[in-house]
């Protein structure tokens, strides 16, 4: 298996992420080569203060970083030689099963949609993000790649939902719900309502529409939305959980009668805390390409790396990607039998 880790788009630099690539490196012997991709200088300058060395590492150099405040089209076209092309192309001249990057996420999609192209069958990935409830993991789909969806690529987020759900998360029977304001057939606005008729018409566990309060409910293992509603899900839900931690923190804290109380329960918060712990995911795979790639936070430390790499590492080793296309043609054949849209471009 080869891997690519873009090292320069992170916030604390490329050492962080090399440490992640390291711990990966111990930990995953399945690793055959894995490339560094950024400024030659600065990645030998890190593995040279960490006194590693390792046969299946390789440095690509790439001498330009796409920034977060560059603008994604923009910014490739003037920075053709950034570490996020120079990683999507080694995907696409087959010297890289996948790839693996804190950076720029609008970048990432473009570069990765672009120069890789679309699975067949499927018109435009999209970002997954496993999210932990009390009783199980449900996935968010699309969480930030399309803020424009049609009702077949909402669709085609419920099948690739679904067959992740199952090969990555062991849900033989992920329940799959489009997201809306309602539970009611007759909820939602056009997009929402003809992705419902879509979606019951294939082959998947499709419940129906699922609300805001379902989401943690147990009621649900893949929430289909398009990738507006589906950003500001996710960082609603981020905001909270570490709003409501340090809300508790200055409560239980406030009297020595509290504090008893911390400390008794404190196993219990830690078994929370862990669970929640957003570096245990490490990463959001980008679904529906020909290659895998797995965004990683911006603000990602180096065991939230070394899970980007191990999820990616997943990815590759389930042949993810022909499950997509063979869950994706059957789809699409149902879709035609019921004479409903089978892709976007009929």
């Amino acid at each position: 298996m080869r891997l690519a880790v873009d090292v320069m788009g992170g916030d604390h630099g490329c050492g962080v992420v090399i440490d992640g690539a390291i711990l990966a490196l111990k930990q995953d012997a399945k690793i055959r080569e894995l490339h560094l991709v950024g400024r030659r200088e600065e990645i030998e300058k890190a593995l040279a203060e960490r006194q590693f060395s390792d046969a299946r590492l390789n440095i690509v150099h790439a001498s330009e970083v796409l920034a977060m405040t560059d603008k994604p089209i923009e910014g490739l076209r003037r920075k053709k030689d950034c570490s996020i092309l120079r990683g999507v192309e080694l995907i696409k001249d087959k010297r890289a099963d996948a790839l693996i990057s804190p950076g720029n996420t609008g970048g990432l999609v473009a570069a990765s949609t672009i120069r890789l192209r679309p699975l067949p069958g499927v018109d435009r990935p999209g970002i997954l993000t496993v999210i932990p409830a009390q009783k199980n993991e449900f996935i968010l789909l699309d969480s930030g790649a399309n803020i424009e969806c049609r009702p077949i690529h909402l669709l085609h987020y419920a099948v690739m939902g679904s067959v992740y759900s199952r090969e990555i998360l062991g849900y033989k029977k992920p329940r799959v719900g489009v997201l809306s304001n309602g539970t009611e057939d007759n909820k939602g606005n056009e997009l929402t309502l003809e992705a419902f008729k879509l979606c019951k018409a294939v082959d998947i566990e499709f419940i129906g529409n699922v609300e805001g309060h379902d989401l943690f409910s147990d009621r649900v293992d893949v929430v289909v939305c398009d990738g507006f509603v589906g950003n500001i899900v996710l960082k609603t839900i981020e905001s909270f959980a570490k709003g409501l931690f340090s809300w508790l923190k200055s409560e239980l804290s406030s009297s020595p009668k509290r504090q008893i109380g911390a400390f008794l329960a404190r196993n219990a918060f830690q078994k929370i805390k862990r669970r929640i712990d957003p570096d245990a995911y490490g990463g959001a795979p980008l679904l529906g390409l020909n290659g895998n790639i797995v965004k990683a936070h911006a603000s990602a430390h180096d065991r939230a790396i070394m899970n980007a790499i191990r999820l990616a590492s997943g990815a590759v080793q389930n042949q993810i990607n022909q499950l997509i296309v063979e869950a994706v043609a059957l789809a699409n054949e149902r879709l035609a039998a019921a004479k409903l849209v089978a892709s976007p471009t009929e």
